[in-house]
């Protein structure tokens, strides 16, 4: 069953492929970790890749500020902040938030992932 996606993207990239979408789950909980760390409209979330993992890259979420520079995304009220550096890696991707019996956590669905780690939490392009 997809998800449905929330797309009210403000910024577009080059080729048009928004950088990062939430499911409502997803932009639910963001909005709920950010009241509860007191953040201030000043703050979004930050979508990372860093070099690591069984795979090659992880993705790596944060509140940060915006910076110079940064691909943002308006998503009712909060903004998902991406470093152009990162784009060619996760644009086009679905940030979920799953629930289940013995965790519960951010799913990244990534289009141009060629191979992910059985966790989930690293993949390659």
């Amino acid at each position: 069953m997809a998800a449905e996606v929330l797309s009210s993207e403000t910024a577009a990239t080059q080729d048009e492929t928004p950088s990062i979408r939430l499911t409502p789950k997803a932009a639910e909980k963001v909005r709920q970790m950010a009241q509860h760390e007191g953040l201030g409209a000043d703050q979004g979330l930050r979508v990372a890749v860093v070099g690591g993992g069984c795979s090659g890259f992880q993705y790596a979420l944060s509140f940060d500020q915006r910076k110079d520079g940064d691909i943002v995304t308006d998503f009712d009220g909060f903004r998902v902040l991406v470093e152009p550096t990162a784009l060619p890696y996760i644009a086009g991707t679905t940030l979920d938030y799953v629930e289940g019996l013995h965790n519960a956590g951010f799913r990244f669905d990534n289009p141009r992932a060629s191979r992910t780690c059985g966790c989930g939490s690293s993949f390659n392009v």
